[in-house]
């Protein structure tokens, strides 16, 4: 493509360590990719900044940049201050920020508001372009489903999500698209509704692609507090917990790994040191087609994501860390914006957005659960079905 494509970008706050400013700034700087320093054949010409706190960037940016301009409104950034659509592509980073809380412990980012105000220029202009949403859809499902049903009737290409799913794995793992997946298991760290996305997102990205393509969750069972260690004890999923071996290939394979001993932190924590040291809470769900999963978030044991499965074709458990280096850097961020540079080039989304409205409804579902003190729900609503794409999309060293 010789034309250089234009770019808005909708962000609640872009500040240091942002998601904004690690997405926004590669557009801006470039990025290193492939054994170079790439610059993107496009610039952001726009952008809409919802909240401005002390610590922004977005002033700089745009004294830098002068082909970057920030606008008082969404419609505004889309039109260029003009009255139609001026960009070739959009990005919605509706992460970090000052918003409320609700009694359920959700973040209520505006992702669903601030989408509907682009599809309105979009309307308004007759014709429509592609857009990244950058995490959840929406920590609501009837939002998130909502913005999946007006990607598909504007006719948009509309990519979503975690940078986990692309980011390196080590070791290189992907399923064949024939393998039978029984078990799955993904280990995070930090807190639910945030973090616990991200366990998701692992998870869905790798179980995506088993026999049959995705079938989609029946059910959620949110657990904290005494009863993970309970079903810890358990010693299965029949049984009210999860594979041992799970647990324990996925701890294996973090690279970074709170030491539970002085000086030893090689070591493989007991049920009594995990007990003492780690306050997780637990995601229990089963997919329409039999499938089983378990996610752990929480701090006191890892500070990275990992994930392993049993699949047909191995006596032993499967698995792999998702590399995440350097914080300075954040270079896992690098492939999510190649592919958001593939949506805005190609109009197609590299990956189903279809992933992450699943992934929202479980992030939704798991925090509901405890809501309900620790209930197991069914999600109806949730039975997701959709075939993950043919070409491989993570980073590969």
């Amino acid at each position: 493509m010789n034309r250089e494509l234009k770019i808005a970008a909708v962000v609640t706050e872009y500040r240091k360590y942002s998601h904004a400013q690690h997405i926004v700034d590669r557009f801006l700087y470039g990025y290193g990719w492939d054994g170079k320093h790439h610059r993107p054949n496009m610039k952001v010409v726009s952008m809409y900044t919802d909240q401005v706190p002390e610590s922004d960037l977005s002033r700089d940016r745009e004294s830098e940049f002068d082909y970057l301009k920030i606008y008082p409104t969404v419609a505004e950034a889309l039109t260029c201050g003009g009255e139609k659509l001026a960009v070739d592509g959009v990005m919605l980073i509706g992460e970090h920020g000052d918003y409320p809380t609700n009694e359920k412990g959700q973040r209520l980012y505006p992702r669903y508001e601030l989408f509907q105000q682009i599809v309105s220029v979009f309307r308004e202009s007759g014709r429509s372009v592609p857009v990244f949403n950058d995490k959840h859809l929406s920590w609501k499902w009837k939002w998130a489903q909502e913005m999946v049903d007006i990607s598909r009737e504007l006719d948009f290409g509309f990519l979503a999500g975690s940078s986990l799913p692309v980011a390196r794995r080590i070791p290189e793992l992907e399923f064949d698209r024939d393998e039978k997946v029984t078990e799955a298991m993904s280990l995070a760290f930090a807190s639910p509704d945030s973090y616990d996305f991200h366990g998701l997102e692992v998870l869905q990205g790798m179980v995506e692609r088993r026999d049959g393509g995705e079938t989609g969750v029946v059910s959620m069972h949110a657990l904290r507090g005494d009863a993970v260690w309970e079903a810890m004890q358990a010693g299965s999923w029949e049984d009210g917990g999860w594979d041992p071996e799970l647990f324990q290939a996925c701890l294996c394979r973090s690279h970074q790994m709170e030491p539970m001993r002085a000086g030893l932190g090689h070591s493989f924590p007991t049920f009594d040191e995990l007990k003492s040291a780690w306050k997780p809470i637990v995601y229990r769900f089963q997919y329409a087609d039999g499938l089983k999963a378990t996610m752990f978030v929480g701090n006191g044991l890892v500070t990275d994501f990992t994930f392993a499965a049993r699949i047909d074709s191995q006596p032993k458990p499967v698995s792999t860390l998702m590399f995440l280096p350097y914080y300075d850097l954040q270079n896992f961020f690098s492939p999510q914006v190649h592919h958001i540079e593939r949506l805005f080039e190609t109009g197609v989304a590299n990956y189903p957005v279809e992933r992450t409205l699943l992934t929202s409804g479980l992030t939704e579902a798991g925090v509901d659960s405890l809501y309900r003190g620790q209930r197991r729900i069914m999600t109806p609503h949730l039975r997701v079905s959709y075939q993950p794409s043919d070409e491989s999309t993570y980073w590969r060293t």
